[in-house]
């Protein structure tokens, strides 16, 4: 009750940091798992082009892999939270056993296929014969452990469902600086290059992995573990799959983008455009995860007062969230078209590679101030209920607008029209959010004037 009285009565300034610091956070350490094996990797002596390009061939199976871990964790979190709201305790404690038995079934099979066929899955990814060994040395120790990672995941998240955010979050922490000091012994110590950045990365899911998982079988949790429970229930399966296919369904989308998109790099640039596009996306991620952050902070904030008719307070929370956004992005965007080369240069110093990266970064963030009203906007849309044009507006920047930009732009502007394509879609897809946005917040205030009327002529 407290909870919610403040967010109807303190400032949305007050508010927004608050919620959204430790969510800045979470989504930064997430990130870094990514970036910091791509730093590494980048600078393995007389190799390092080459195999920051083995990874980024690598990216769609890592994205695929991603998709069913949130399929499970998101599903099943979410379920939780709805049980327990019900008051149905016993349900929420099935789902947990129902989890782990889900990542464990998902994870043996996607091991399984992702080995057998995974010589033909990375050449259809974009793999040439000189960056194949390369994406096998790294992608076939991910998918070996892939059962830690969608159970660390999935787990991780159940953890902040049963009332335990800050220790998801530590555990989050302690697995990324393990994963940190790995990849600097491994690939540097003891010199087992692209192969010591994949183990580090499984060890450190490992240990996220069995702390989470020990923190239901020592009984510390709120919710009790029972071994009757990994037996699947038919009823909860549906319904976590039924909440979890939203943001499966956008990771495979993801995933199907970096396809094509690979696919076009090679054709137009050759391995090290692919190479350029892995440290580009990780320097991009680096920007938008405070974001999505932001984001996260700010959707009880604008739900809470949307639900309370305060309008004024939810367009408020929206505007303070996008005007942040912008001040971070135009940040961003400034260090990388005035100190490309600083930021390119943690990843790899190749002048070939360094070449192609400085050019292709600097159009691919062209629209990088933008972004953040088309991003904030969709999450606005999201908070007040509308799901469903939420999820096209997210969809338009990152799927529907992309793709056919990727396939077109190349074939009047080569190498750059695959850069071209980014911002064109960031461009496009946030015109479209801001008229959508525009309507809805004066349908806000034509609602008010009509109440106003009904009230003086009663």
């Amino acid at each position: 009750m407290k909870n919610s009285q403040v967010l109807g009565t303190e400032s949305i300034g007050k508010l927004l940091i608050k919620y959204s610091i430790p969510a800045i956070i979470g989504m930064i350490v997430n990130a870094l798992y990514n970036v910091v094996d791509r730093i590494f990797i980048g600078n393995i002596p007389d190799v390092g082009p080459l195999a920051i390009t083995g990874v980024g061939v690598t990216m769609p199976i890592m994205t695929i892999i991603l998709a069913f871990a949130m399929l499970i964790g998101i599903g099943v979190t979410t379920n939780i939270s709805i049980k327990l709201g019900q008051g149905k305790k016993e349900e929420a404690q099935k789902l947990i056993g129902n989890g782990i038995t889900l990542s464990i079934i998902i994870s043996v099979i996607i091991s399984i296929v992702g080995i057998i066929f995974g010589d033909s899955i990375l050449k259809l990814f974009g793999a040439s014969d000189q960056t194949l060994y390369y994406a096998q040395s790294y992608i076939y120790i991910i998918l070996a452990g892939t059962i830690f990672n969608i159970l660390a995941f999935t787990l991780n998240n159940t953890i902040r469902g049963d009332g335990n955010p800050k220790l998801a979050a530590t555990i989050m922490v302690v697995g990324c600086l393990t994963n940190i000091v790995l990849d600097a012994v491994l690939i540097f110590v003891f010199k087992l290059g692209i192969q010591g950045a994949a183990i580090a990365t499984v060890i450190s899911q490992m240990v996220t992995a069995i702390w989470a998982l020990m923190y239901y079988v020592k009984a510390k949790s709120n919710l009790k573990f029972e071994k009757s429970s990994l037996k699947l229930d038919k009823s909860l399966v549906k319904i976590i799959f039924a909440i979890g296919s939203a943001p499966f369904a956008m990771q495979i989308a993801t995933s199907l983008v970096q396809v094509i998109s690979n696919n076009a790099l090679k054709v137009y640039g050759g391995d090290l455009a692919i190479g350029a596009m892995a440290t580009i996306s990780s320097i991009s991620m680096i920007f938008l995860m405070p974001i999505f952050g932001l984001n996260q902070g700010a959707q009880p904030i604008i739900g809470f007062n949307y639900g309370a008719k305060q309008y004024d307070r939810a367009n408020n929370a929206f505007k303070v969230s996008a005007l942040a956004s912008i001040i971070i992005m135009t940040s961003g965007w400034l260090l990388v078209q005035t100190v490309p080369e600083l930021i390119v240069g943690m990843f790899n110093k190749d002048p070939k590679l360094m070449k192609i990266t400085v050019n292709g970064i600097r159009i691919y963030l062209l629209m990088l101030p933008i972004i953040g009203v088309s991003i904030t906007g969709s999450n606005y849309i999201q908070s007040v209920g509308k799901a469903k044009i939420a999820m096209v507006l997210s969809l338009l920047r990152q799927v529907i607008l992309l793709i056919p930009m990727i396939v077109i732009l190349p074939k009047f502007f080569g190498l750059d029209g695959v850069w071209y394509a980014q911002p064109v879609s960031d461009f496009l897809a946030t015109a479209i959010t801001v008229v959508i946005l525009v309507k809805e917040l004066r349908s806000y205030k034509k609602d008010d004037f009509v109440k106003n009327e009904k009230k003086l002529t009663a």
